[in-house]
């Protein structure tokens, strides 16, 4: 079993290396996902790691070393629930800019692996509340982050529990649109962060294959949005936010191109088809 003082500069070193394969130089993510034991939420183990997309098979043994490498850890792995890729997370994480004393929302907070390093980021004068659809992953969240004083989780759908405006939501589940209740409650200023997938976006997209899901950047500037597209992905399903109609012009979307274009996110019917990269029932994704 590896010694506490070598599991610490193992962990000091994923950190540096999950950030360097995806371009982030920012020492507070860094220093987050350096101190917040991975292990902690994950559960005894042997653990299920998926590694280079082989599917899942269980670690060797018990050690927590086996935990920090860019792989996925199942959590619920007969649901098709894990903990998440870190490199995308630290991707993601970098583009939401969370700053000392801000409030964010996780929706899909599975176990709470990347809310404790969101609460590392706001610090103890911020807040993070963790949203968890599946009622036994939010019982363990809120076990592992008992000692969290400026975290709260709660058992519920992501799409339809109330809170306060925030400055950061950061949706861990594939939507095909994005809910009122999140656009409503973004503060000024405030970060969005919106995977939208289509019906097959939980599987791996090939190399060289059109995008079947994408994670959008969407900012609130007043009563405006601006929006990106800021990485692909594929991701489990926002069950509370999907529907037919909408999973369907979102496919067409991603057939068509364009997606790198995307300037802005309208809450309107009215504009125009030709500058919308994608149309919904009063909202569209728009080049402008």
């Amino acid at each position: 079993m590896t010694d506490a003082e070598d599991l610490k500069r193992i962990r000091r070193a994923f950190a540096n290396k999950v950030l360097a394969s995806v371009g982030v130089d920012d020492p507070r993510i860094e220093r987050a996902f350096a101190e917040v034991p991975r292990e902690n939420f994950l559960g005894p183990g042997p653990w299920p790691i998926s590694r280079f997309g082989m599917g899942f098979g269980l670690s060797p043994d018990d050690d927590p070393v086996h935990l920090y490498t860019d792989d996925l850890v199942g959590i619920a792995p007969e649901r098709h629930i894990n903990n998440g890729e870190p490199s995308l997370h630290a991707h993601l994480l970098w583009h939401a800019n969370i700053s000392e004393g801000e409030h964010i929302v996780h929706i899909g907070t599975g176990t709470g692996y990347y809310t404790a390093i969101m609460a590392r980021l706001a610090g103890p004068s911020g807040h993070v509340l963790g949203i968890e659809l599946e009622e036994d992953l939010a019982v363990r969240a809120g076990h592992y982050l008992a000692e969290y004083t400026n975290v709260e989780i709660v058992h519920g759908d992501g799409t339809k529990v109330s809170f306060s405006p925030v400055d950061v939501i950061y949706v861990n589940a594939g939507a095909t649109r994005p809910a009122d209740i999140w656009l409503d409650r973004l503060k000024d200023g405030g970060r969005l962060l919106l995977p939208l997938t289509t019906d097959d976006g939980f599987t791996l997209i090939g190399r060289g294959a059109r995008p079947r899901g994408a994670v959008f950047l969407i900012k609130r500037l007043g009563d405006d949005y601006s929006a990106q597209a800021v990485s692909g992905v594929a991701i489990y399903p926002c069950a509370g936010m999907r529907d037919a109609k909408s999973e369907k012009a979102l496919a067409i979307a991603f057939a068509t191109g364009g997606l790198k274009h995307v300037t802005r996110l309208y809450r309107s019917g009215d504009i125009p088809s030709a500058r919308c990269w994608l149309k919904g029932d009063g909202w569209c994704l728009a080049y402008d």
